[in-house]
């Protein structure tokens, strides 16, 4: 094993405050359990998990109350024990409703709960049990879309994994939630890696971790000491958004993940750390994904601090735990980049919500878009190569076809543009409304043509 940094730099990013020193030495606290939990079946990326419980059913922590519904699906367990009091739609985290189990807890029971399944032996296990492990448990990645891990680990036919890269970026701004993971858990993170490492039959690991997390790089180093293989802990700067999948590949790589492409097609596999411990705690101690580490921060805030909650945990409770909103005017659910305003604390925690920011009215005010001016800024921080002015001027006139020819689907809306307009314009909101209506008119099209 050796750490090295980066040998590559990706076109574009910026450099927004970081405002980590809030919590980033906060060691991980766990919450005490909710007495309801609101657990919702569409915790990952593509088809929510099908509900498999009733109202009055005795669940105990760790059961299954939701299978997977597709290909693209994951399976979502009880994060506590306790009766089903409802199954009903509630809002996530980005406004769109989806069925949830809500549970009335018994933390004694939860207590003596078991884990959710018998433990593995990594090393002497067959690569398939191992895979079915990681499904099972409901993995998916938990520091983005949460994409399904097990499909992630099972390259299709013809793709070969060269590098499986952990993702310890965590490069939005205020998250400590993976530097914690990384810091007092590292050698979960490491175990994960081997694992992983066994399923897609050997790559090179690289775990790439921001410049400013030298706590989390000096415990990876301890713990990845010894290990065998190409292993690398690669030290990237401090670049924003250097998290993003593609990316990091580009910069611990060098490789470019085609347009409309996967990493597969670059031989990069990029997994989440905590994803990488949670693969862990699923395969030696029998656990599934029901409750992740999360950063509840910001100055409208009392008490900024990490803690581990279980999945479907009200944001209410995260913000009584961290001492209650002061003088709040804006919460976003995740960083504020790419995090989304939250109108209710009555949301709840899924696998993915990596923070919850409370911001003052000091830290918010209100501004006008203005036309834009052509000076060039967003198009030099897009870190896809992409023309955010004549792409948001396109969706203003209404031309969403002229949009689509500039590229629009490729934006990650990673907000680099609207963070560089000196003229205020919502250049990610314009792209963020192309890409929905361009994906409307698709499915409308796949609709008529199937009924033909």
């Amino acid at each position: 094993m050796k750490t090295a940094k980066a040998r590559y730099r990706f076109d574009g990013g910026v450099h927004p405050q970081y405002h980590k020193d809030l919590t980033e030495d906060c060691p991980v606290r766990d919450i005490p359990l909710p007495a309801l939990l609101a657990v919702s079946m569409s915790q990952h990326l593509g088809a929510p998990a099908k509900c498999v419980v009733k109202p009055g059913d005795r669940v105990e922590r760790g059961r299954l109350i939701g299978e997977k519904a597709g290909f693209i699906s994951a399976n979502v367990h009880a994060p506590a024990s306790g009766t089903v009091k409802a199954v009903e739609k509630r809002p996530g985290p980005a406004g769109a409703l989806a069925d949830a189990v809500i549970i009335e807890t018994d933390a004694e029971a939860t207590a003596k709960a078991g884990p959710a399944f018998p433990p593995l032996d990594w090393a002497k296990a067959p690569r398939e049990e191992l895979l079915a492990r990681v499904e099972a448990a409901g993995i998916c990645g938990m520091g983005g879309a949460g994409f399904p891990t097990a499909v992630k680990l099972a390259p299709p036919p013809g793709k070969r994994c060269e590098y499986l890269i952990l993702n310890g970026a965590e490069c939005e701004p205020y998250l400590t939630a993976d530097s914690r993971v990384m810091t007092e858990n590292a050698d979960r993170v490491r175990r994960g890696a081997e694992i992983m490492r066994r399923i897609l039959g050997g790559p090179a690991v690289r775990v790439a971790v921001e410049e400013n997390k030298p706590g989390a790089i000096a415990a990876l180093e301890k713990a990845f000491a010894g290990i065998d293989g190409d292993v690398e802990i690669t030290i990237l700067p401090c670049l924003y958004p250097q998290g993003s999948e593609k990316h990091q590949i580009r910069a611990v790589t060098g490789r470019i993940v085609p347009e409309g492409a996967l990493p597969i097609e670059t031989g990069c596999v990029v997994e989440n750390v905590g994803t990488s411990a949670a693969v862990a705690d699923a395969v030696e101690r029998g656990e599934a994904l029901v409750s992740r580490v999360t950063t509840v921060t910001g100055d409208g805030i009392a008490n900024p601090c990490n803690v581990r909650a279980p999945c479907g945990t009200p944001y209410s409770a995260l913000a009584e735990f961290a001492g209650g909103a002061k003088d709040v005017a804006k919460v976003v659910s995740g960083g504020p980049m790419m995090g989304f305003n939250v109108p209710d604390l009555g949301i709840a925690t899924t696998k993915t919500t990596s923070g919850l920011l409370f911001l003052a009215r000091k830290s918010v005010f209100a501004y006008t878009s203005q036309p834009c001016i052509g000076c060039g800024r967003c198009v030099r921080a897009c870190p896809m190569g992409l023309s955010p002015s004549e792409i948001s001027r396109s969706v203003e006139a209404d031309d969403i076809a002229a949009a689509e020819a500039l590229w629009v689907m490729d934006c990650i809306e990673c907000g680099c543009c609207s963070f560089s307009c000196p003229a205020a314009r919502d250049i990610t909101q314009f792209c963020r409304r192309a890409k929905n209506s361009i994906r409307a008119a698709r499915a409308a099209a796949a609709a008529k043509a199937k009924a033909k």
